[in-house]
């Protein structure tokens, strides 16, 4: 048995890192983790233009500790009226290393979303010509779709066609939840990648209804079926390229998260290595958390491999039942359970 891995420097290909005093309360947690880290630009208001994202960056150094080694990479939300000309001026300057497809009001703050492809296929075709990644909530929003089921219908109705169209596009599927877009990613070429969440490898939805309503274990995608999490954590230990590292860390104050209309969202970012550690052990496939975790999301990204390394140790990891920022009350995923892996040196 192992009892210590040393890895290449992870990096964090989702996270949300909020503004204002959340900003300052949880961009630490990711900073120790994750050298890098792509930036999810769902603000209020959202992140659209290179000028937006220039400030949201240099308000994200700011909330960082004194030496933190970080390097946060943003991306553009996309609207249906979307600057093509700045989207591309802004990746030149390397302000922008991605951008967001949110369908509209499919999550938190994405309102803005784009209603319809077909709006913003001029700014793809120039993201595609210039080797810019999309990344992609891949959610259906009409009411009729099972919220179980609408992933499956997105790649059916928008992902299948949209590659189909433009298919030299770098595409992440992001946080990916069922089945079906593993079989799809794995059918796809490689200019197509996911990332998966600590989350989804580790809970169904019976985690959501487990004794009660179970707030903390709610976020879009939905946690969905034994199933569906079963061949997401094949696919995370497969040693495929295709898939990497994205925690979809998103803080709530916990009043937010225990109301009569709870936010979705999962906060990871305290404990995200540990959490894929212990999934990777559990499968027993320690020897290939270096490739999801700090390698595989660089090469698609087309950026170097971090040098530095981390350690962890086999060991009880005590998760908190809470942590106290500044200004707010926060849980973090696996609140209140041990994890059997710990960061011995980053």
């Amino acid at each position: 048995m192992t009892d210590t891995i040393t890895i290449r420097r992870p990096d964090d290909w989702h996270v949300h890192l909020r503004d204002g005093a959340m900003l300052e309360a949880v961009a630490p947690f990711t900073a120790r983790q994750f050298a890098r880290a792509i930036i999810m630009p769902n603000l209020s208001p959202p992140v659209t233009s290179a000028s937006r994202a220039a400030a949201y960056r240099e308000r994200i150094m700011a909330a960082l500790p004194e030496n933190a080694d970080f390097t946060p990479l943003m991306t553009c939300y996309l609207t249906d009226d979307a600057d093509a000309d700045d989207i591309v001026a802004g990746h030149a300057d390397g302000i922008f290393t991605a951008a967001k497809l949110y369908p509209a009001n499919a999550t938190t703050n994405s309102a803005h979303g784009v209603t319809d492809v077909a709006h913003i296929m001029p700014v793809l075709e120039r993201m595609q010509d210039i080797g810019m990644p999309l990344l992609v909530h891949g959610e259906v929003t009409d009411g009729s779709i099972d919220i179980f089921d609408r992933e499956a219908v997105f790649i059916e109705r928008v992902l299948a066609k949209l590659i189909a169209a433009l298919p030299e596009l770098k595409i992440v599927f992001e946080h990916i939840t069922t089945e079906q877009a593993v079989q799809f990613v794995d059918s796809a070429g490689p200019n197509i990648a996911a990332t998966i969440t600590p989350h989804h490898l580790h809970i169904n939805r019976n985690a959501m209804f487990a004794g009660g309503m179970r707030p903390h274990a709610y976020c879009l995608p939905v946690a969905k079926r034994e199933q569906h999490r079963l061949a997401l954590r094949k696919a995370a230990i497969s040693g495929s390229r295709k898939y990497f590292l994205g925690t979809d860390s998103a803080p709530h104050e916990v009043h937010a998260k225990e109301s009569a209309c709870g936010c979705a969202g999962i906060f990871n970012a305290p404990y995200a290595l540990e959490s894929y550690a212990t999934v990777f052990d559990e499968e027993d496939a320690l020897d290939r958390l270096e490739g999801f975790a700090s390698v595989y999301g660089p090469q698609f990204y087309g950026l170097p491999l971090n040098e530095d390394r981390v350690t962890l140790k086999r060991g009880s990891l005590a998760v908190p039942d809470s942590l106290e920022t500044a200004d707010s009350t926060l849980v973090p995923f696996h609140a209140g359970a041990e994890l059997i892996w710990r960061i011995a040196q980053s």
